[in-house]
């Protein structure tokens, strides 16, 4: 434990390094307004604003499946923006947590540190999740009361959001919204201006004392309440001959109170008069949430005149309804059809607000997704698949029932990693069984041996990120952190999703993600406005490559990066470039 605990202090003590001298340095806001003067009117020297756009468990396939009936903003986005239709993550920690830091930082799991959603805290022996922060206090909007602290205290290195910041002068407004935290904050870094998300036990927007208060917030919050929609009804938005899939997906496990087809009506509780936690959850699992998220992002837009001062401001929005949707009734459902259609309305008005408030080519965008999902195993056993539920606790019994006859004390076992795998063994369990190979041995077979599980690895196989020409031990290794890791991990066969239930339990939901399989590592990718050449691209391409090519776009340098320039998808100057005097 000792040395696990030295491992986080180094962790630390490198994020520390990194955010004082990584950051480089840039002229002040004054000397960019003389940039900006010296070109020609209409054309500022970088972009006014970034947009970054993500869509929590939006698998790529989407967008051919459904892109015919889409007439707003993912229409627009494939119509007039560079479209790279092979962007995966190479990882196998294929969660929300992990995306969003993949895609803030340009850098995989292994260098950001954010291995998953939440994992076994060594040093302290408790789970933690990726944003929480003992030292910061939440803070309600509209005067709710909110436990908790949540940070960006664990991410490993800068996000963009806080390079643009620190390297663009004081001009720059950094604003992130969505219904998670662990998508609001690793989007918006550490400087964040207004870093928002949602607490669905009280029902309220929700930022912590890392950040201001964004007094546009607390008035939008107050003027409009979330509790204004109890008692609608989610509906079909397409006619019923739209929908490609059978009208109740195989599988589903709707939120309570709901049926698994609709209409769908968010009542709460059966006796509820007024909004209830069950409100909130259906509320989430609902367009109606993607709505109130771009409706927040136009009220910044105006409120802090984003896109219209000196500096570049950034706007980062993960829409969370989408991966709810997905997690309840799974790919093959009208409501993932239907949540997708009224997204694309959502992002059409997003994008005439900016056209109209920015303007058109002023702004850029990037739009992609945290991870995909897996088809719900109950529906591809009907097709006679190899399916099935990779159950943990299952996993757990096996390894304690293996160490048995060895006389090791129990439990052994500290924690079972929830969606990733990971094997925390208890302090001392770990190194005791490095120096024991018959029981080590005995553990590992007995791993193999879980209906589901396809490998098992150890943390030492991992580390450093080894050269391999194994495609899911190099997954795995860019998921690997050792201070956060766990002993061991397993990776479950194709179509073999976790299950964290207790066996014979219900689960809670209809199908999920975490794997190194390309149903969760394969996303949309789409670059638009200022400086991109439209068109399709078929290289293959990771989301990290997203911040990389945002701070070129925007003339400033990342931390180190996984992440590569798209150089493909720009625009490429049309005459000399002249040095302009920097102002004094």
């Amino acid at each position: 434990m000792a040395r696990g605990a030295n491992s986080i202090k180094h962790a630390t003590s490198i994020s520390a390094v990194l955010l004082a001298s990584v950051f480089t340095f840039c002229p002040p806001a004054r000397a960019q307004a003389g940039r900006l003067a010296a070109k020609p009117a209409g054309s500022p020297a970088k972009p006014r604003l970034v947009v970054l756009l993500v869509a929590d468990q939006m698998r790529a396939d989407y967008i051919e499946k459904f892109r015919a009936q889409w007439t707003g903003g993912l229409k627009r986005l494939v119509a007039e923006g560079a479209w790279f239709r092979d962007a995966a993550y190479p990882y196998a920690a294929t969660e929300t947590c992990v995306g969003h830091a993949t895609i803030s930082t340009g850098s995989f799991p292994s260098v950001h540190g954010m291995i998953a959603n939440e994992w076994w805290d060594r040093e302290a022996q408790k789970h933690v999740t990726c944003t929480a922060d003992s030292r910061v206090k939440n803070i309600g909007y509209a005067g709710a009361s909110v436990n908790g602290g949540d940070s960006a205290a664990k991410l490993l290195v800068p996000a963009f959001a806080d390079e643009l910041k620190f390297q663009s002068g004081a001009g720059t407004r950094v604003v992130t919204f969505s219904l998670k935290a662990r998508a609001a904050i690793p989007l918006g870094g550490r400087q964040g201006d207004a870093v928002t998300w949602f607490d669905p036990e009280v029902g309220a927007w929700t930022t912590s004392s890392a950040y201001p208060v964004a007094a546009f917030v607390d008035e939008y919050a107050k003027a409009h309440p979330v509790a204004s929609d109890f008692g609608k009804t989610w509906a079909p938005l397409l006619p019923s001959s739209a929908y490609l899939y059978s009208e109740t997906a195989t599988g589903a496990i709707p939120p309570a109170g709901w049926g698994t087809a609709f209409p769908h009506p968010l009542r709460g509780k059966p006796d509820s008069t007024g909004p209830d936690s069950r409100f909130y959850d259906q509320w989430q699992t609902s367009p109606y949430a993607d709505t109130y998220l771009a409706q927040l992002a136009e009220t910044a837009v105006d409120k802090l005149s984003l896109g219209n001062r000196a500096g570049t401001d950034f706007l980062g929005v993960s829409f969370s309804s989408v991966d709810y949707v997905g997690h309840a009734f799974g790919p093959r459902s009208w409501e993932i059809q239907d949540v997708l259609a009224r997204l694309d309305r959502d992002l059409g008005k997003l994008f005439a607000h900016l056209d109209q408030k920015v303007g058109k080519g002023n702004y850029i965008v990037a739009f992609t997704a945290d991870h995909g999902v897996a088809p719900i195993p109950e529906d591809l056993l009907k097709t006679s698949m190899d399916a099935g539920w990779l159950n943990l606790e299952v996993v757990k019994e096996q390894i304690e029932k293996a160490l048995a006859r060895f006389n090791y004390v129990k439990p052994v076992i500290a924690q079972m990693g929830v969606g990733v795998g990971d094997v925390y063994f208890t302090p001392g369990t770990y190194d005791k069984l490095k120096a024991d190979p018959v029981a080590l041995r005995a553990v590992l077979d007995a791993v193999q041996n879980v209906p589901g599980v396809a490998h098992v690895y150890r943390a030492e196989e991992l580390e450093d990120r080894p050269a391999t020409k194994s495609p899911i031990r190099t997954a795995e290794a860019d998921s690997f952190f050792k201070p956060r890791s766990g002993d061991l991990m397993i990776v479950p066969k194709p179509f073999w999703p976790w299950d964290s239930s207790t066996p014979g339990a219900p689960r809670g939901y209809g199908t999920t993600h975490g794997t190194p399989y390309f149903y969760d590592q394969r996303v949309p990718v789409i670059l638009m406005g200022y400086g991109i050449q439209p068109g399709e691209y078929y290289s293959a391409i990771t989301p990290a490559d997203i911040a990389p090519t945002l701070a070129s776009v925007c003339g400033i340098t990342l931390a180190p990066r996984d992440g590569r320039l798209l150089s493909e998808a720009l625009k490429k100057p049309t005459g000399p470039h002249v040095p302009t005097r920097l102002a004094r």
